[in-house]
């Protein structure tokens, strides 16, 4: 299923998503926060910090569609959002915890808004590549991906079918570009076709 087509499901599985994000990160202390996460140069702090941030991103979208504006994820572009989660990284846990909270809150609050207004203004793009329709996707996607980065435990086989279905099928799309050589190609190629394994020493650049 293309969960970018169909907001309702992909609402529905961001809000189960919202709310194993904050059980996962409950009583983490200051000391955890500044842990390394497994995104390089951002602690636990930052990778919430972002979370937070990003919802208030889709939270933006999503209450300008209903209100009939087109507007973008971030007000003042990257470089906003940049320097709101360096600052916000450096907060104390309970500040990061009651801050993610609320955005995720405020975020849930909306996607279910739109649910019961049929998702208006879906075709909105808020100058990005996809329409505010499919927000409920993308923050679905930042969530999963993200509680496997903050590097506490949580893994990738603990994300859900509907999500893995839908994701596939873009992370695919960028394999070719993220291979690094001719060789790599070619090897991808033959082990895709059943035609030869893959070597030991192949590589495939991270997405994102």
């Amino acid at each position: 299923m293309d969960l970018e087509k169909n907001p309702s499901v992909a609402a529905r599985l961001c809000l189960e998503s919202h709310a194993e994000l904050l059980e996962h990160v409950v009583g983490l202390s200051d000391e955890s926060m500044q842990q390394g996460s497994k995104l390089p140069g951002w602690s636990v702090g930052h990778v919430l910090t972002h979370l937070a941030r990003n919802a208030d991103a889709h939270a933006r979208r999503l209450e300008g569609a209903l209100n009939g504006e087109d507007v973008p994820k971030y007000a003042n572009g990257a470089e906003q959002r940049r320097q709101e989660i360096e600052d916000g990284a450096r907060n104390a846990a309970s500040e990061i915890l009651a801050d993610l909270e609320s955005s995720v809150l405020r975020l849930d609050s909306l996607l279910e808004q739109s649910e019961q207004a049929h998702w208006p203004n879906a075709d909105f793009m808020g100058g990005g590549h996809y329409g505010v329709g499919g927000c409920p996707a993308h923050r679905l996607r930042e969530v999963q991906m993200h509680l496997v980065d903050l590097g506490l435990g949580y893994s990738p086989s603990q994300w859900s079918e509907e999500y893995t279905m839908w994701d596939l099928g873009n992370l695919l799309a960028t394999v070719p570009e993220r291979l690094a050589s001719s060789e790599a190609r070619t090897e991808l190629v033959a082990w895709l076709a059943g035609r030869g394994p893959l070597g030991k020493e192949f590589t495939l650049d991270p997405w994102g």
